[in-house]
């Protein structure tokens, strides 16, 4: 199978739970630039009024100047994989099979398709783990 692999960092800040909460956060990034390719936000229950939003990528200074003013900073406990290439049925449950082979936990998934092709962002608890990981999609 041909894939594309490749450990990304994944930016967090936290949000307010509010109409329009998400959006502030997400237009200081596209002002200054940033083309996100994975946008996942939720409530924070246990803190109520809050919520986290999680981007990827910031791809340069003015991104990353930007995110920090919001709030974004690169999630040190979220070691995260990409992993792009054509969808075809039963795919990402090839790759979660190859890596819990391999006896690595996933500690979150997130996959889409759009037309023929499918992304899927995987995170491991370590940076051994991701690491490995890595070496394992390749071969799938």
């Amino acid at each position: 199978m041909d894939l594309l692999v490749e450990r990304v960092d994944v930016w967090a800040a936290t949000i307010e739970d509010e109409p329009g909460g998400l959006a502030q956060a997400l237009s200081v990034l596209k002002d200054a630039g940033a083309d996100l390719q994975f946008v996942v936000a939720r409530r924070t229950p246990e803190s109520p009024g809050k919520g986290v939003v999680f981007v990827a990528p910031l791809q340069n200074d003015r991104e990353i100047r930007a995110a920090s003013q919001v709030g974004f900073n690169v999630t040190p406990s979220l070691h995260s994989v990409r992993v792009m290439g054509a969808d075809r049925p039963g795919v990402v449950a090839e790759l979660t099979r190859g890596l819990a082979d391999a006896k690595i936990n996933l500690r979150g998934v997130s996959a889409a398709v759009a037309g023929t092709q499918f992304v899927a962002y995987l995170a491991m608890d370590s940076l051994d783990d991701t690491v490995r990981a890595i070496d394992i999609l390749q071969q799938v």
